[in-house]
């Protein structure tokens, strides 16, 4: 199967500043979740895509990681000790042992399977059981990034309308930003992690187009010609880098971009949806 995008993970210091940073851009913020490894998140739900703000919570409740044993705590602790911004590229899945068994045909250097339960707080202050299955993927040329699909069992209690209505109007997610010094480096891996071996090459990089949502792997000389230099210098770290994320919105007559360097390590770009330019 071609994979969508599913969401992505951004690693924050401050969560209750990050949900607060979001929600002055327009954006509806869910309340706070915990997880048993002793991080928390706050997401930003639009149509079949979201970000996960993600921050730790209780360090003492992280487990170490070991030979094929993912650790999504300690990844993200660690990312932090490095810098804020995104630090994890999900994409979606129809099953974690189709995802398993496609991967290993493909060579993919894979982790053990890892599932996990939580209790989500939803806005009207009541609860409900979410559930998913994670197939965790180790990528050498990029190991300041994390890889995984994410098969969610309960869908009917996670997705929710209240949580996917934006002030700026945003409803879809248009593309992700990866920052590389050569784009094609990465062509094998993300075509057999999506499951789409085909990509459209140009002079600024690599276009991965997904059922929802592109992957635009791109060179840094592009990146600064599409988002401007303020947004490219203010890019922090070794590439390649998880650097932006694009949404459509009903609400906007001008395309907006906040720098990373505003909002907590990603670059946020707005642009009006195509029937409102």
């Amino acid at each position: 199967m071609v994979r969508g995008l599913d969401h992505i993970v951004v690693a924050v210091k401050d969560l209750d500043a990050a949900g607060r940073a979001y929600a002055e851009l327009g954006f509806t913020v869910t309340p706070e979740n915990r997880h048993p490894w002793g991080t928390a998140n706050r997401l930003i739900q639009v149509d079949g895509f979201f970000i996960e703000l993600l921050s730790v919570a209780d360090a003492s409740l992280i487990e170490e990681p070991a030979v094929k044993h993912f650790s999504f705590g300690a990844f993200n602790r660690d990312f932090l000790s490095q810098r804020e911004g995104a630090s994890m590229l999900v994409l979606e899945s129809k099953g974690a042992a189709e995802d398993r068994d496609a991967f290993l045909k493909s060579g993919l250097d894979l982790y053990e399977p890892f599932s996990f339960e939580r209790t989500a707080h939803l806005k009207d202050g009541s609860t409900a059981s979410v559930a998913f299955d994670l197939t965790i993927l180790n990528n050498p040329l990029s190991p300041q990034i994390g890889y995984f699909t994410c098969f969610n069992k309960y869908p009917e209690n996670f997705w929710k309308q209240d949580f996917q209505t934006h002030a700026n109007g945003a409803r879809t997610v248009q593309t992700v930003y990866m920052l590389a010094e050569d784009p094609s480096d990465h062509h094998e891996f993300l075509g057999a992690f999506a499951g789409q071996r085909e990509m459209r090459a140009t002079s600024l990089g690599l276009e991965l187009e997904t059922p929802r949502g592109k992957v635009f792997v791109i060179s840094p000389a592009g990146y600064k010609s599409l988002v401007g230099e303020a947004a490219a210098n203010a890019v922090v770290g070794d590439l390649p880098l998880l650097v932006a994320l694009e949404f459509e919105c009903d609400c906007l007559d001008a395309t907006r971009i906040v720098p990373a360097n505003e909002l907590f390590g990603l670059t946020i770009v707005l642009k009006p949806a195509k029937e409102h330019k």
